[in-house]
C-alpha cells in the first residue's frame, strides 16, 4: 500500500457534538489540498456516544482509521497510539474539539515542503479562556523553559506537524509520563512556527480541568529538569545560613546576659526547618514515583479494537502480521 503524504491523529474522548462538525471540516480541507491522506483517530474510552459516531465515519470513509483504547488512558497516550499507527510522510497532531482548526494545516505543511521537519502551532490569541487559565498557561510555559536544559517554544500545545523522521524517533522514546510538546523539542531536528488564533470550542467542556492542568505541568516538569532536585542544596544553604546567624545572636544573648523567651525562636526555626524537610521530600517522591513508573515497563496503552487498521497487539499496540485488516 502506497504511504498517504499527510496522516491526521486526532484524540477524542467524549466528543459526540463535535464529531460531525469535525468530519465536515476535514473533508473541507481535505478538498483544498492536493496531497494524499488518511486520519487516525484514537478514541480514549470514551463512554458515551462518540465510539458508535466514529464507527459510522470509518464504514462511509476507508482513509479514516480508528484506535479504540480499552480504557482511558489519557492524551499523551492517546497521541502517541496515533504516531504508533500513522504512515504519513508528514504527521500532524491536532485536538478533536476544532480549537486546532484543520485550516491551519495547509500552513505547515508549505513550511515542511521548505525543509522544516517540525512545525508547531503557536498560539498569538486565545479564544473562549479565561483570565485565569490564560495567565496560569501562560505562566507555566516560561517556568518550563526556565527550567529545561533545551529550547521549547513558547505559547504551544501538541497542535504540530512532524516530519517521518521525527515521528520515528519519537516512538523510540517509551516513558510513562509524557509530555510530547516537550519530547518533540528534545528529538531536535529543523522546527518553526506557524502563527494562529486559537477559537473556543466548537462544543462540549474541556477535558483538562484545574487538577489535570497540575498533574501535567507536574509531568512536564519532572519529565525534563532535575532542578526541583537542586532546590534541596540552597534550602540545606540557607538553612545553614540561618542556623549560623541564629547562633550568634544566641550566643551574644547568653554573654549579655538578656533574658530571651526562646519559645517563639525555637518553633519557628523548628517550623522552617519542617516545611523545608516536607518540601523536598515531596519532591524527591515525584521523582522515585516515576522512577516506580518506570521499571514497571507496563505498556502506555490497551487497544481494544481497531477499525481500518490492520488488528494490533491489544497490549503494545503494534501491528500483527498474516492479518487481514479490518
Amino acid at each position: 500500500m502506497q504511504r498517504p503524504a499527510l496522516s491526521l491523529i486526532i484524540p477524542v474522548y467524549n466528543e459526540e457534538e463535535i464529531i460531525a462538525e469535525l468530519d465536515r471540516r476535514l473533508k473541507a480541507f481535505f478538498r483544498e489540498i492536493d496531497e494524499s491522506w488518511e486520519v487516525v483517530f484514537v478514541d480514549d474510552g470514551s463512554y458515551d456516544h462518540t465510539p458508535a459516531a466514529l464507527k459510522e465515519l470509518a464504514a462511509a470513509e476507508p482513509r479514516y482509521k480508528v484506535i479504540s483504547f480499552s480504557r482511558n488512558f489519557g492524551h499523551q497516550a492517546a497521541i502517541t497510539a496515533g504516531m504508533d499507527r500513522a504512515e504519513g510522510d508528514a504527521v500532524v497532531i491536532m485536538d478533536g474539539d476544532l480549537q486546532d482548526p484543520p485550516e491551519v494545516v495547509a500552513a505547515m505543511i508549505q513550511k515542511w515542503r521548505e525543509g522544516y521537519d517540525v512545525v508547531y502551532g503557536q498560539r498569538s490569541l486565545h479564544h473562549g479562556e479565561g483570565v485565569f487559565k490564560r495567565a496560569t498557561a501562560a505562566a507555566f510555559y516560561r517556568l518550563l523553559r526556565a527550567l529545561m536544559p533545551i529550547e521549547m517554544p513558547l505559547d504551544t500545545g501538541d497542535f504540530r506537524l512532524m516530519s517521518r523522521s521525527v515521528v520515528l524517533a519519537m516512538r523510540a522514546l517509551r516513558e510513562q509520563h509524557r509530555f510530547v510538546r516537550g519530547m518533540v523539542s528534545w528529538v531536535g531536528f529543523q522546527q518553526t512556527a506557524v502563527q494562529y488564533e486559537r477559537p473556543e470550542r466548537f462544543a462540549g467542556e474541556t477535558k483538562y480541568p484545574l487538577r489535570k492542568m497540575i498533574r501535567f505541568a507536574i509531568d512536564g516538569i519532572t519529565s525534563f529538569s532535575i532542578v526541583p532536585l537542586r532546590l534541596a542544596t540552597w534550602l540545606g544553604l540557607l538553612s545553614g545560613l540561618a542556623a549560623i546567624v541564629t547562633s550568634g545572636w544566641a550566643l551574644y544573648s547568653s554573654i549579655a546576659g538578656e533574658t530571651v523567651p526562646a519559645w517563639a525562636t525555637i518553633t519557628i526555626a523548628v517550623a522552617l526547618a519542617a516545611s523545608a524537610q516536607l518540601i523536598m521530600t515531596g519532591i524527591l517522591g515525584e521523582y522515585i514515583g516515576r522512577i516506580y513508573e518506570e521499571v514497571k515497563r507496563r505498556p502506555l496503552y490497551v487497544v481494544a479494537d481497531t477499525l481500518n487498521l490492520p488488528p494490533t497487539d491489544s497490549a503494545s499496540g503494534r501491528e500483527k502480521t498474516g492479518k487481514v485488516s479490518r
